[in-house]
């Protein structure tokens, strides 16, 4: 897996929201540090030097991520 960045937190929309370190994300599963899918992402937000992501959960555990890197496969 790779690490994609920090969980920062659940927007008002229910999106979580990602400080994204890799480009290469779009569309792609989030992932937590244990391999559980938890989000997937909808669109790239922000500068492109420090982007953020924003993804579409996919189970109730996401919230527990918050706080936490988070990877892609």
């Amino acid at each position: 897996m790779e690490q994609i960045g920090l969980a920062l937190h659940i927007a008002k929309s229910g999106r979580l929201i990602i400080q994204c370190k890799s480009k290469k994300v779009n569309g792609k599963n989030v992932f937590d540090e244990r391999g559980n899918k938890i989000a997937k992402v909808s669109e790239i937000i922000g500068p492109v030097k420090s982007p953020y992501v924003s993804a579409i959960p996919l189970n109730d555990k996401v919230k527990r991520v918050i706080g936490k890197k988070v990877y892609i496969k």
